[in-house]
This record gives C-alpha cells, sequence and structure tokens, in this order.
C-alpha cells in the first residue's frame, strides 16, 4: 500500500510542472489565427465595423495581424524575443508604438507601450495600450480594448471580435 502511495505521489511530482506552466502570451495570439469580424466602439460614440487576419508566418516564429478599421488598413506585429512577447503595431495614426506584455492570464493579454518608442501625449497620435480577452462563454469571441492619445486627448475603444474563419 505504501508503494502505491509513493508512486501516485511520485506521479504527482513528476507532474507537477505540466500544472504550474506559466503562460505564454505568444501562444495566446497564436490561437487567434484565423479571420475576425467586430463592431468597434469609441469613447466618441463613433461605431465601426473591423476586420482582422491573424496569420502565422517565418516558419511559425511571428504571427501578422492584418486588420481594417472603418475601411483603414493596419497591421501588427507578434513575436518573441528571448521568451518576451513583443508587439509592434503599425498604426494609421501614421506612428509604430511598441508594446509588451504586462499582465496575462490563460484568457487574457494586457500589452503596455514600450517607453523607448519616445512617444508623448500631445506631441505624436499613438495607441498606448491594448488588452485581449477572450470571452469565457464562447472561444470563439475576443474582447479588445485600447487606449490612444490622439491630438492630445485619451480616447478609449472597445471591440468585439467574432471568429468567422
Amino acid at each position: 500500500m505504501i508503494n502505491k502511495v509513493s508512486a501516485i505521489l511520485g506521479l504527482l511530482v513528476i507532474s507537477a510542472p505540466a500544472f504550474a506552466q506559466e503562460v505564454n502570451d505568444f501562444e495566446f495570439f497564436k490561437s487567434m489565427v484565423g479571420k475576425w469580424e467586430g463592431q468597434l466602439s469609441r469613447s466618441t460614440g463613433e461605431v465601426v465595423t473591423t476586420r482582422s487576419e491573424f496569420r502565422l508566418v517565418s516558419d511559425g516564429n511571428t504571427i501578422v495581424e492584418t486588420l481594417v478599421e472603418d475601411g483603414m488598413e493596419m497591421l501588427t506585429t507578434y513575436s518573441e524575443k528571448d521568451g518576451e512577447l513583443i508587439v509592434k503595431h503599425y498604426c494609421s495614426l501614421g506612428t509604430e508604438p511598441i508594446f509588451s506584455s504586462s499582465k496575462s492570464s490563460r484568457s487574457s493579454v494586457a500589452l503596455t507601450l514600450d517607453p523607448a518608442t519616445g512617444y508623448t501625449a500631445g506631441q505624436h497620435d499613438f495607441v498606448s495600450s491594448m488588452n485581449y480577452q477572450a470571452d469565457a462563454a464562447d472561444k470563439d469571441t475576443i474582447i479588445q480594448t485600447s487606449t490612444a492619445s490622439v491630438e492630445g486627448m485619451e480616447q478609449s475603444n472597445r471591440t468585439v471580435l467574432r471568429r468567422i474563419q
């Protein structure tokens, strides 16, 4: 009996790291590969249609998101450097902010602006944060929120995206 208990405890100890694994932010975005559509609501009251396509490129090392917001096409790349998520957004505001993960879980990733990008509110128009939250009830729905500095004013956005393919 003691041998059986020891064997079970040994298996639990050996398998414990599988349960304690850190969340991999890049894997979160890999799960989004495909096509998405939704509605973006701005704090200004404007509501626009948005589409995103997430593609895995560079032998699986980079995700490219082509984003069309109210007919305006933009690009965002997601990759890793030394195990850390690096996100670069080529924005219709004319800037290229770089983000890193500031908080994550199995169902969400919060991205904050890398201060080294040098953007300053009032001097530049830029996206300052992006957050992705998977819908607990529907794996094909993502809530994406963001903030942007536009003409010195902070603007917030909320997008509900549904996977279409």
